[in-house]
């Protein structure tokens, strides 16, 4: 029997075929492709098998999966656990015990080198990996197996993707990412604590539509989702812009919704989509909440200083200024400008004097 593909398990599930094509436009506009690929994101689910896909869990705290399966995409449950056909996830799926085990060694076998393996939590190496044990035997070893017959990895969260803060100092149980133990396989990196749920499912979704990994950048991450700074998108960076800062918790500048960065904002360097995406159906994010970027998806960060100390080597326009001296800035550089201006123009006249006496 054939697989069924994306398409036909939705129509199982009552999905309409206006749901169908609603997800598709709003899958394409999230992935920041034009709307003419929202007839190519349906044609691949609707004519694809669905791709297996094994989910395994390390050293977490399942905030993945709960960001996951609360996606506020308008197919939320249905689409969401149909199109990644989860054919294995000891936190999600009924089966337990043995009848768990002898799923995932059946899928395995069946799908050997076409499923993906998505990874959330990390392997800890440290007493042969006694600090993480799953079905009775450590993580690490499963996860090698489970990796060796597996298309491609998604490394799923901060944890997977860095460590988080099983990793940080002194990293007692040695949790390290998964990139550090499986090198022979394509992985990409879906950081954050936790990763947005659009993002986990629009990762997948281009996966399937154009079978290849999106384009990533130089840590391993999809540029779609991970190309810009938070602060490069976010409303308040015309404050930071201006020198307008939140000096203390709800002060006025606080109430007015000035800039966080004095707060211990890592919006300035942090990569991810919060500021355009946001959570919750894009209601709001921490900033907007008024709390600022921890930079839960950049490496390391529960070691770079803590969550209020601001980032330090940040040389931008306006930081550390106010709105007056940001403005005497701007009118020493125009002044500057208008005496460069002129001297340019006096020499321009000097000059055109001087070929006009020539040639009489």
């Amino acid at each position: 029997m054939a697989s069924e593909t994306f398409y036909e398990v939705m129509r199982r599930q009552g999905i309409t075929r206006r749901s169908f094509m609603k997800f598709c436009s709003l899958t394409a506009a999230s992935l920041g492709l034009a709307p003419a690929f929202a007839s190519k994101i349906a044609n691949a689910m609707e004519t694809k098998p669905r791709t297996p896909v094994i989910w395994l869990h390390g050293l977490e705290c399942t905030c993945c999966s709960e960001s996951f399966i609360r996606s506020a995409h308008p197919l939320a449950k249905d689409v969401v656990l149909s199109m990644l056909s989860l054919d294995y996830d000891d936190t999600l799926m009924a089966a337990a015990g043995h009848q768990a085990e002898a799923a995932l060694e059946e899928i395995k076998k069946k799908y050997k080198g076409n499923y993906i393996l998505a990874v959330e939590g990390n392997p800890p190496l440290n007493e042969d990996g006694m600090y993480c044990i799953q079905g009775g035997r450590p993580f690490v070893e499963v996860l090698k197996e489970t990796a060796a017959d597996a298309k491609a990895i998604i490394s799923w969260g901060a944890c997977a993707s860095w460590g988080c803060v099983q990793a940080a100092k002194p990293n007692p149980t040695r949790a390290t990412p998964v990139h550090k133990v499986i090198t022979d396989k394509p992985i990409i990196k879906v950081p954050g604590c936790p990763p947005i749920a659009e993002v986990m499912t629009g990762v997948i979704t281009y996966m399937l539509t154009f079978d290849r990994l999106p384009e990533l950048d130089r840590q391993g991450r999809p540029k779609m989702f991970y190309g810009q700074r938070i602060h490069d998108k976010c409303y308040r960076r015309p404050h930071f812009d201006a020198g307008q800062f939140v000096e203390s918790w709800d002060d006025d500048g606080a109430r007015k919704g000035f800039c966080l960065y004095k707060m211990g904002c890592k919006g300035p360097t942090t990569y991810n989509a919060c500021s355009t995406m946001r959570w919750n159906g894009g209601v709001s994010f921490p900033i907007q909440s008024g709390h600022g970027c921890i930079g839960c998806s950049e490496e390391g960060f529960w070691d770079k200083g803590g969550f209020y100390n601001r980032v330090t080597n940040i040389n931008q326009f306006g930081i550390e200024a106010n709105a007056d001296k940001v403005g005497g800035t701007l009118a020493g550089v125009a002044g500057a400008a208008v005496v460069a201006h002129a001297a340019v123009s006096a020499l321009s006249r000097a000059r055109s004097g001087k070929t006009e006496q020539g040639e009489k």
